[in-house]
């Protein structure tokens, strides 16, 4: 009776979604305010309905409802709580539930707290998100339909796949996805703006916000990704160019692109059109990693689907939306220009150069991860394009980015001058410049790659805290002063230093383990030490136990060096249910380094296949990450992106009830 309560939820949440796309659009058109209005109860409503199905869901997974097929292809009553509930996104229905509920969560956010908005602007773009709600809501309902009962129920489920079954996996989805679709709303905002032939100042102050929020979530969910990735498949990287990584990548390369070119939008009311080009393609970009990941057109050990039908219906998605939104701009953009004018050394120009080096790179991920099938459909050939790709056309682009990042953030508006922008920076550039130096001094096997990146990392914290120093005026006032100047400092402007410091740390992060990072491959008899890295190594035993729902290989070892002695517990699981060997790595962290041991096969002689690394600040890289995602949070925490623009208040038009 609820998997029947939860389907009707969405059928219901349907219509309140066809209601709220058609009535407040034509409200908005002919200025009656009671239709516009109708677009905030509908999305609240939309919202609850939408919850409804998926607690309904999320119970039969708890209590083990195996009349549900997706329920008995999905878990089984012997697995943990945790995988469980994890169980309900691990796989293509639930998941396309949780898309659906984050999708109306927004709507209803922006409902709720879209207080300050001009009830125009406010009804259009609750319509147009709720036309992106009923297409999904359609294709859930109509090849995704999560509640299909089964005529006779198994007395058990076939279980999960165990790669999911992590406890990083709990919350790598519900991240992603409220970055994925949280980018809707900008996406919403900007079709809004197309239709109302208007962007200003206010409007960006009012879609940086939702920008910032989506951006917040996708940066921490592809740190999680990548984080369960390094620990749980055993392989030892960190990031691996896959398709479905690179699907969540590229809308975060053009979020990135899109905040810093709505600060120009804001500050100077210029590049109007470009950034409702970038909000367009943000969204664009996600519903092309929707279709990767669900389609099945590129193979990924993160897809979850491959249905032909399903593909072809998010292909229509995709035709509708984004050839819908692009023809919209290509009509309206000429209504979006500006006559501000700026200088070549400008922070405007510096924010122009830096949306063109994000672009241009989002664009070289595109290409290396569609190539594939582009070669397969018109070549007639299957290609696989790696790693070595990626790195070589990539890379450039950010070492531009770190290098240029410092100097962009301390220009002035509208005209720099260059010996007044660089006298706060002069210091920070010799300091990181000594420190690739000893580092390179340091180094040994001739690798640049060290010195270089840890000058760069060096370069972008520095320069953040440049910054900050030059805004207070350090070493020119009082130190009270000081303080009071960086108290009083808007939280964006804080925000902005953290999150450029974070990418600072990353850049080290990155450059440390790829230069310094050491792999042993080998094979071991027990009790017999070994050597990797300066640290000596034991395999002490191996042995057989049973857990909660795999059976495991743990092999026992003992690590020294110096003063540092410890063991780690490498396993290879089978889970009993599936049938599935996996592989669990057993890694010792530190903030200075990572001992990563992975347990192999045993060999005909009896010894071990044992695969060890020696990673060098390779916690760095999800600190860089976190601290980046922190930046944003402090810059969501503005005032000024809380309240309306005066410029937008002092032009709003009376509505009047329709009659």
């Amino acid at each position: 009776m609820i998997a029947e309560i939860g389907h009707a939820a969405v059928i219901l949440a349907l219509l309140f979604a066809v209601v709220q796309a058609i009535v407040p659009m034509i409200g908005a058109h002919k200025g009656w305010s009671n239709w516009m209005y109708l677009a905030v109860p509908t999305a609240i409503i939309q919202f609850v309905l939408v919850l409804i199905s998926f607690s309904a869901l999320t119970y039969a997974f708890v209590v083990s409802d195996f009349s549900l097929q997706l329920v008995a292809a999905n878990s089984h009553s012997d697995k943990p709580m945790l995988y469980k509930i994890t169980g309900v996104w691990g796989n293509h229905e639930g998941s396309l539930l949780l898309w659906n509920l984050i999708l109306v969560l927004f709507g209803a956010m922006v409902a709720v707290f879209g207080r300050n908005l001009p009830p125009a602007l406010k009804a259009r773009v609750l319509s147009v998100q709720a036309m992106i709600g009923v297409a999904f809501l359609m294709f859930l309902l109509f090849t995704s339909n999560p509640f299909i009962r089964l005529e006779n129920p198994p007395f058990n489920g076939n279980g999960l796949n165990p790669m999911l079954q992590d406890a990083g996996l709990a919350f790598h989805p519900p991240f992603l996805y409220l970055g994925y679709v949280g980018l809707s709303m900008a996406f919403s905002f900007a079709i809004a703006a197309l239709i109302e032939g208007r962007v200003d100042a206010a409007w960006a102050r009012w879609v940086r916000p939702w920008t910032l929020m989506a951006w917040m979530f996708l940066t921490l969910g592809i740190a999680l990704g990548s984080w369960w990735a390094y620990y749980e498949l055993g392989w030892g990287g960190w990031w691996f160019w896959d398709p479905v990584e690179n699907s969540s990548f590229m809308p975060w390369l053009v979020a990135t692109a899109l905040l810093h070119s709505a600060i120009v939008v804001e500050k100077r009311d210029t590049l109007k059109a470009w950034t409702v080009l970038l909000a367009i393609l943000a969204f664009s970009f996600s519903l092309i990693g929707t279709f990767i990941v669900r389609s099945g057109v590129l193979t990924s050990v993160h897809a979850f689907a491959n249905d032909p039908k399903r593909g072809m219906f998010i292909l229509v998605i995709l035709a509708i939306a984004i050839g819908g939104g692009l023809t919209l701009y290509a009509l309206r953009a000429n209504q979006l220009k500006s006559n501000a004018v700026f200088s070549t050394l400008s922070r405007e120009s510096g924010l122009v150069l830096n949306n063109l080096l994000l672009s241009v790179a989002a664009a070289v991920v595109f290409i290396g991860t569609i190539w594939p099938l582009v070669a397969e459909m018109l070549l007639d050939r299957k290609i696989s394009v790696g790693a070595p790709f990626f790195n070589m056309t990539f890379t450039p682009f950010m070492v531009v980015i770190a290098m240029i990042l410092p100097i962009g953030s301390v220009l002035s508006w509208k005209r720099a001058k260059i010996r007044k922008t660089m006298q706060p920076l002069w210091g920070m550039m010799a300091l990181s410049v000594a420190l690739g130096a000893f580092v390179w001094s340091q180094n040994t096997g001739g690798r640049m790659l060290a010195p270089i990146g840890i000058t760069l990392a060096a370069w972008v914290v520095l320069g953040a805290m440049a910054d900050l120093g030059s805004r207070a005026k350090i070493f020119k006032v009082s130190a009270r002063e000081t303080l009071r100047r960086l108290r009083n400092l808007p939280r964006s402007d804080w925000g902005k230093a953290v999150a450029h410091a974070g990418f600072g740390l990353l850049i080290f992060g990155i450059s440390a383990i790829t230069a310094w990072e050491i792999e042993d491959i080998r094979t071991v008899e027990i009790g017999t030490p070994y050597s990797v890295g300066g640290y000596e190594f034991t395999l002490n035993s191996v042995g057989e136990f049973d857990g909660p729902n795999y059976i495991a290989v743990r092999g026992e070892v003992s690590v020294t060096k110096g003063k540092q002695d410890f063991l780690l517990y490498p396993e290879k699981r089978n889970f009993t249910v599936e049938g599935t060997p996996t592989t669990e790595a057993a890694i010792n962290s530190t903030l200075s380094r990572d001992v990563y041991v992975v347990m192999g096969d045993i060999q005909p002689d009896g010894q071990w296949t044992v695969r060890t690394y020696i990673k060098p600040f390779v916690a760095w890289i999800w600190i860089g990450i976190i601290v980046t995602s922190f930046g944003g949070l402090i810059s969501l925490t503005d005032r000024r992106y809380r309240v309306a623009a005066p410029s937008r208040k002092t032009t709003r038009v009376a509505a009047v009830p329709a009659e």
